[in-house]
């Protein structure tokens, strides 16, 4: 007799609008695909001298496989040997947000939803660049979001709300980080403190580039390059700058003959999953996946590195319904316009991936990027 009750309540509470059909499905067709070479792997057992952590925000499973599709079957990140699963919850609530998820991956620590670096006891926690740091390392950023952002902040500045941009930025001035780019030029400038932040980081010796084409002709050194007054604009406009910043990054800190640590985030993949626009989504995460590509071919020419690539969480909630991988079309609906608390994926490659088989907490991630640099087994 229940379960004739449990179908008759649900397709009543249907008939009544309170319980929501899956919406609508979106198509996609990638016009043109790239090749991905198979690469040869490095060997795992070496201390990473190199540390490159790639984050997608917001990129799931779903995401990735979406562009695998579109891609008519290759992606640069499923070159990677080595995968395990991180657990994304935060201290205060079981669906993270992108500040209390980039604090746990950058510092170790999980805290409370909308906290940058600060733990749930109001401490400031020290992160990956500064633990390269303290090892004599170069470090680096590059993400597409204003550095302002909750994942790029997690790494640099120290603060109870992600929201206060202002503060977050001026945090950069005490950063002894080599290379930064990515936008948020509007909280550099123009600020109610009055501050000029660009003008103050020329005076801590970095050079300084508000585009692009100002910031691909900096010589290698201490580099802030910022492009765009808030986001960067979506791949169709920006074209291949991510894969170009990312490069430049790797060349100026492979200088340094300690290694190196840089983040790199695709972090519009995230913004175009909260709009449910399936097309960005896959544009996003194939512009990142490009990146993820330029860093493997340099990886595999260099022993001794270790990339790393994850997500912060799950955004969008979608699934494929259908579509056709020779052709590159995918079906997809979207369930959610926020995130979830569905586990991602982790995939690395080089010096201690061994590292990172398994299931575990997204904290563990620094832990044993940090294991991976002293070449502990």
């Amino acid at each position: 007799m229940k379960p004739i009750m449990s179908r008759f309540f649900v397709s009543t509470l249907l008939a009544m609008g309170t319980l929501v059909a899956g919406a609508e499905s979106q198509y996609y067709t990638y016009e043109t695909p790239y090749k991905v070479p198979v690469l040869k792997e490095t060997n795992r057992n070496m201390p990473a001298k190199n540390v490159i952590l790639m984050i997608g925000d917001g990129m799931g499973i779903h995401h990735t496989t979406a562009a695998w599709v579109a891609n008519r079957g290759e992606l640069h990140i499923f070159n990677c040997p080595i995968t395990g699963i991180a657990r994304t919850w935060c201290s205060d609530k079981l669906i993270t947000d992108s500040a209390a998820s980039g604090t746990a991956i950058a510092t170790g620590t999980k805290t409370l939803y909308g906290r940058v670096a600060i733990s749930p006891e109001g401490k400031e926690l020290h992160s990956l660049i500064d633990a390269a740091q303290s090892m004599g390392k170069s470090t680096g950023i590059v993400v597409t979001s204003g550095l302002n952002d909750a994942t790029p902040a997690a790494f640099v500045a120290n603060n109870k709300s992600r929201d206060k941009a202002q503060e977050i930025i001026a945090d950069y001035t005490k950063s002894k980080i080599n290379f930064i780019f990515g936008g948020g030029a509007k909280h550099f400038t123009n600020r109610s403190d009055g501050r000029d932040i660009f003008k103050e980081m020329k005076s801590k010796g970095y050079r300084v580039a508000t585009s692009w084409e100002e910031g691909k002709k900096l010589p290698k050194g201490k580099s802030l390059i910022v492009v765009a007054d808030d986001n960067l604009p979506e791949p169709s406009k920006r074209k291949d700058v991510l894969v170009q910043a990312t490069k430049k990054a790797l060349d100026t800190l492979a200088e340094n003959k300690k290694g190196f640590f840089l983040m790199v985030e695709g972090s519009c993949i995230d913004k175009a999953a909260h709009s449910n626009d399936l097309t960005q989504v896959v544009e996003e995460t194939l512009d990142f996946d490009q990146s993820v590509g330029a860093v493997l071919a340099w990886a595999a020419k260099r022993p001794g590195t270790l990339v790393v690539v994850t997500a912060d969480h799950n955004t969008g909630a979608f699934a494929i319904v259908g579509g056709d991988k020779e052709k590159g079309e995918v079906k997809a609906k979207f369930n959610s316009g926020g995130h979830d608390g569905v586990s991602v994926p982790v995939y690395a490659y080089g010096a201690g991936s061994h590292k990172f088989t398994g299931v575990y907490e997204n904290s563990d991630l620094p832990k044993k990027i940090k294991e991976a640099m002293k070449g502990t087994k």
